[in-house]
């Protein structure tokens, strides 16, 4: 009776556990800020773009705010539905993936014809199934790999069949072309083999075909090549960068420790190129300073240290491996974009997750941000129930406790009223 009513005892003390609903505040707090921080910043840096091709200075914003609608629902259901049924969607969301990958680069409609690249399935650019790539060889790699961990050492059972579930995705979006993406699924699908126990030859491998794939790039793709030189010339020479790297040079030293002040920027007006998605980290510096770039690195920081919390709590190998793959493609996101503007790594068309403008990115990221927290809820579940709770990052949001306040062992919240 008591354990159904959310009550545990444990040596004469009582635990106040709710199993209809447990939340990990430092990782909601963080998707929150990042949330309402990326909206304010998107708009500042969109408006003026806005309104010249759209006759209206929020139009952006306000697509933004629909996706962000869409996703914190998404990320509500995908909390609450027991991520163990994952598994038997995880195979059905791959297919449908690299049917999406086929599809465009098949390029029906003529979509990329303008620009040579077919990355959508619109010509608004509002669908890329290179995102919903990613989640799929995360979901299904996790399975795939929780399943047959007694047989990962093996090249012909193990090793092999993981590099296909890695290697047919990266080069469908490879082929399109989508380097830094393509490279993205391979790095995110190694770590999550070497996580599950896969044989460090093997993984050797294929981190040699990732590294012959740079070069071959380097050679026979011209944008590749450009890229790379680009960026060797920024880092002797910041005037040798590329245009686009130069012009957020001049958003950064411009914004300083503090910054000039939100909506004040003047690099998104003078060209800075792709304001409100691939440079956007550079207009949150201007306008908001080191400080700013700072407190958005944090936040990045915390849902890293978050995710690396519950995959070391995760219940089984399929939590654990899942964890692992969504936390590090977030974080492995934000820290390319903000890289890239600072030309620390080479070029990459990347968004900086929950603050760029991008449906499909919004959605994918918090799907599996909510799948994160659903790792999490469960972890929390199962622990209560064995006696190991621990609530220090939990709160219950029955009852009284909406206002953040979370019950202690020993507390008076946690006693007989």
């Amino acid at each position: 009776m008591g354990e159904s009513a959310g009550i545990i005892n444990r040596k004469s003390k009582k635990v106040r556990v709710s199993t209809q609903l447990l939340i990990d505040v430092p990782l909601l707090i963080s998707i929150i800020l990042l949330l309402v921080f990326g909206l304010l910043m998107l708009y500042s840096a969109s408006w003026n773009y806005s309104l010249q091709a759209y006759d209206s200075g929020t139009h952006i914003l306000f697509r933004q705010i629909r996706w962000v609608i869409f996703g914190l629902f998404l990320l509500a259901l995908m909390m609450m539905v027991d991520y163990h049924y994952l598994r038997f969607l995880s195979l059905w969301l791959g297919l449908a993936a690299l049917a999406l990958l086929g599809f465009i680069l098949v390029d029906f409609g003529n979509i990329g014809a303008s620009t040579g690249y077919t990355r959508t399935l619109t010509t608004g650019g509002s669908v890329q199934p290179s995102e919903i790539a990613k989640v799929a060889v995360i979901l299904y790699l996790a399975s795939f790999l929780s399943s047959r961990r007694e047989v990962l050492n093996s090249l012909t059972q193990g090793t092999f069949p993981a590099m296909l579930v890695i290697g047919i995705p990266a080069g469908l979006v490879f082929l399109q072309p989508d380097y830094s993406a393509a490279i993205t699924i391979a790095v995110i699908g190694a770590v999550m083999l070497f996580i599950s126990g896969g044989n460090m030859k093997h993984l050797g491998v294929i981190f040699f075909v990732l590294l012959v794939l740079g070069v071959a790039g380097y050679f026979f793709y011209d944008k590749v090549g450009i890229r790379l030189q680009e960026y060797l010339a920024g880092i002797f020479n910041p005037t040798g960068a590329s245009y686009h790297i130069r012009r957020a040079y001049n958003a950064i030293i411009n914004g300083g420790i503090f910054g000039v002040g939100i909506g004040k920027g003047t690099a998104k007006l003078t060209g800075l190129p792709f304001a409100w998605t691939d440079s956007i980290f550079a207009v949150i510096l201007e306008e908001t300073g080191l400080v700013g770039g700072m407190f958005v690195i944090g936040l990045y920081t915390c849902m890293l240290w978050r995710g690396y919390e519950i995959f070391k709590k995760a219940p089984d190998a399929f939590g654990k491996t899942l964890a692992a793959g969504i936390t590090l493609w977030i974080f492995m996101e934000a820290a390319l974009n903000i890289c890239v503007m600072l030309n620390i790594m080479p070029f990459a068309g990347n968004a900086l997750p929950l603050i760029s403008l991008g449906g499909t990115s919004m959605l994918c990221t918090m799907g599996c941000l909510g799948i994160l927290l659903n790792i999490s809820r469960v972890s929390a579940i199962e622990n209560a129930k064995k006696g190991r709770n621990e609530p220090d990052a939990i709160i219950n949001m029955r009852g009284r406790d909406w206002g953040w306040r979370v019950s202690r062992p020993g507390s008076s919240s946690g006693r007989n009223e």
